[in-house]
């Protein structure tokens, strides 16, 4: 851990103000929909009447979106805004619950938007159908009383906290991956924020995503509440927020872990958005195109070889997860990690052809083996979704 992290079971910072003036009242259907909140003693009317009048912008109609989404609306906030351009597939449903096989092929901000309509029609939702970037940041976190970070990249995550830096606003950030999550409340302007956590992104392609790595389904339910328990708390000042400390949960062990986080006094404030992609190492450029071949090309490879004809390597980078869904016959699984760390020196003398799911891990990993001066290292494009596309369409892809 950090100079400014630790593990330990001391309280984090003193509750905060409410975020939200109360709304003038609540209609009568309000008092009925909303009446076991009203009930609790610590809550009540105020700080149902501070729900209704709040404006909260949700980054990632997703795993984590989901339940924040669906509970915040629940709870009767009155405004949610959306921020997602990516649309709904298949291999969502196993966690993104917002969205159902009707949605398929809609936008995900859309599709949770008529969710969240059979939820409660009384909460008005705001589409941005768009991706946040550094040019559209702060407009949009601006019109909003706070921001629910759900999303699963490192740049979009310091680009989240620095605009709300910026503008003084607070955010929950949660993360998930395999069995594995966690949540917290970030807001400069009293406290410490992602970067106190994090002061350096790690190296590119060094924490799988979702997408590479898996998630348990639930574990989205598990975070996600906790998001959205947060979000409530900031708004209403009802009990002491996240705000100084990360939970960890562990699915496995049912475990929960505690760390404080400390505002580290010697870093720079953050005074301007920056190109976050170029910030976590992920800014493409020219040096970094690497040789590459077709599936169709590695077909026909493929075939020269078992017909004696050819004598090369065939290596599959991504995890075992991932290749016990779908392999290509004759590829050896050695994942990325393992070639970056040295677990694998090709021969001199063969070519080696390297794939991974869509062909961004085995470019990285033959920009690596070509700097070790192994120069007859190539790409296969698009990866097992461009073999399955185009060479076997009965394969599953995932």
């Amino acid at each position: 851990m950090s100079a400014h992290r630790r593990a330990t079971g001391r309280p984090g910072l003193p509750p905060m103000p409410p975020l939200v003036d109360p709304h003038p009242g609540l209609t009568a259907e309000e008092m009925v929909r909303y009446s076991r909140h009203l009930l609790i003693p610590e809550f009540g009317l105020e700080a149902q009447r501070r729900l209704k009048n709040a404006r909260v912008l949700v980054i990632g109609a997703g795993g984590l979106g989901s339940p924040v989404l669906q509970y915040l609306a629940a709870a009767g906030v009155g405004t949610l805004g959306i921020v997602d351009d990516d649309t709904v597939e298949i291999s969502n449903l196993q966690r993104q619950v917002i969205h159902g096989v009707g949605d398929l092929g809609d936008l995900k901000a859309a599709s949770a938007q008529r969710s969240l309509a059979e939820i409660n029609p009384l909460v008005e939702v705001v589409l941005h159908p768009e991706r946040l970037t550094s040019r559209n940041a702060l407009e949009l976190l601006g019109g909003y009383d706070l921001a629910v970070d759900g999303t699963d990249n490192f740049a979009t995550r310091y680009l989240v906290n620095d605009a709300a830096a910026l503008l003084g606003k607070p955010y929950v950030w949660g993360s998930i991956l395999r069995f594995d999550g966690q949540v917290s409340v970030f807001w400069e302007k009293h406290g410490p924020g992602y970067r106190d956590l994090y002061p350096e992104a790690p190296p590119p392609g060094s924490v799988p995503s979702c997408a590479e790595g898996g998630v348990l389904g639930v574990l989205c339910a598990s975070i996600g509440s906790l998001m959205g328990t947060e979000a409530v708390k900031l708004i209403t000042g009802v009990g002491r927020t996240l705000l100084g400390r990360v939970l960890i949960f562990n699915a496995l062990d049912m475990s929960w872990q505690e760390i404080t986080v400390r505002k580290d006094p010697t870093a720079a404030p953050v005074t301007a958005l920056m190109d976050y992609e170029a910030f976590c190492g992920l800014a493409p450029t020219a040096e970094e195109e690497v040789p590459s071949i077709g599936v169709r090309e590695l077909a026909e490879l493929l075939g020269g070889r078992e017909r004696g004809e050819e004598t090369f390597d065939l290596i599959d980078v991504r995890e075992p997860g991932e290749y016990n869904i779908v392999r290509i016959e004759g590829a050896q699984l050695i994942p990325k990690d393992r070639v970056l760390a040295g677990g694998y020196t090709p021969e001199p003398s063969r070519p080696v052809y390297v794939h991974c799911k869509s062909g961004k891990r085995s470019a990285e990993v033959v920009r690596h083996l070509r700097s070790q001066g192994h120069r007859q290292v190539f790409n296969v494009d698009g990866g097992i979704l461009a073999w399955v596309s185009a060479i076997e369409p009965g394969q599953p892809v995932y």
